[in-house]
C-alpha cells in the first residue's frame, strides 16, 4: 500500500474472543489469550508498514459486569504483554499511551501500565493507544469537568477546547475505525473523535484478524473517498482533477 493512502490513526474494536473460543470448545480466558496473540501480530505488523497512530479497545468501563475469574484472566494478559513487549517497544520507538481511567484498575495493572508509558515515552515512530477502563461518553464528561475547573468561560468553548481535554489530544483523531466479530455498533468507543472516521466490520473475530486480515482492511480504506462535507467536484477541482458528479 502506497503511503499516500495509508490512514494516520487506526482505532480498533476487538471484538469475538469469546465466540472464537465457544466455537472450539475452549475457555473464555484461552480466547483472550489467542486474542493477545493477535495484537502481537497487528502491532508488529502496523509498525512496519509505518503506521502513526494505533488505538486499541482492550477493556471498556462496562467490561467490570463480566465474571471476576474473566476480568482477573484479562488482567494477567495484560501484565504479559506488558513484560514481553516493553522491550521491543522501546527497541522499535513505539509509545504507550492510555485512554481511560487507570485509577479505577487494580494497583498492580495500573503500577505497570504507569511505568510503561513512562518508560516509552521517548518513542518517535508509532503511538500505541490502549482504550483501558475507558468510555467515550465518560471521557466527554471529563473533558466538561476539566474545562469547568480550568474557568475557562462558555462562549470560549469551541470544538477544538474539547478536543484539547480528550484523552486523544495531541493526536489526530482517527480516520479509520474497524470492529472485529461482525457487530455493527461503536459500544461507547471513541464517539466525539470518529465523527469523520471510515468504518470498516468484519466477521472475522479478532483471534483470527491476522496482518493479511488487516492489509485486506486498509485496502478497503485506500479505495475510500474522504469529502468532510465538500462535492466530490470540489475536491476534484482542489486536487486538479476532472470530476465524476458524484457528491455522495
Amino acid at each position: 500500500m502506497e503511503k499516500t493512502s495509508m490512514p494516520q490513526h487506526v482505532a480498533i474494536i476487538m471484538d469475538g474472543n469469546g465466540r472464537w473460543a465457544q466455537a472450539r470448545g475452549l475457555s473464555r480466558s484461552q480466547g483472550h489469550r489467542a486474542g493477545a496473540e493477535a495484537v502481537r501480530g497487528i502491532v508488529t505488523y502496523c509498525r512496519r508498514i509505518g503506521l502513526r497512530h494505533l488505538t486499541l479497545y482492550t477493556f471498556s468501563s462496562e467490561n467490570w459486569s463480566r465474571p471476576k475469574t474473566e476480568i482477573s484472566a484479562l488482567f494477567s494478559l495484560l501484565l504479559e504483554f506488558l513484560r514481553t513487549e516493553m522491550p521491543r517497544m522501546l527497541r522499535e520507538g513505539i509509545s504507550l499511551k492510555i485512554f481511560g481511567d487507570l485509577d479505577g484498575l487494580p494497583f498492580p495493572v495500573r503500577s505497570a501500565l504507569r511505568m510503561a508509558v513512562k518508560s516509552t515515552a521517548g518513542g518517535r515512530e508509532m503511538d500505541l493507544n490502549l482504550a483501558l477502563n475507558y468510555g467515550s461518553r465518560q471521557e466527554i464528561v471529563r473533558a466538561v469537568q476539566e474545562i469547568i475547573s480550568e474557568g475557562i468561560p462558555a462562549e470560549s468553548v469551541t470544538e477544538q477546547t474539547i478536543a484539547d481535554h480528550l484523552y486523544t489530544a495531541g493526536q489526530p483523531d482517527p480516520d479509520f475505525v474497524i470492529r472485529t466479530s461482525g457487530e455493527l455498533r461503536l459500544s461507547n468507543y471513541l464517539l466525539y473523535q470518529s465523527a469523520y472516521s471510515e468504518f470498516y466490520f468484519t466477521p472475522v473475530a479478532w483471534p483470527d484478524f491476522t496482518p493479511a486480515e488487516m492489509e485486506k482492511a486498509l485496502e478497503a480504506y485506500a479505495h475510500r473517498k474522504r469529502r468532510f462535507g465538500k462535492t466530490q467536484e470540489q475536491i476534484d477541482a482542489a486536487a486538479g482533477e476532472p470530476g465524476n458528479g458524484d457528491d455522495k
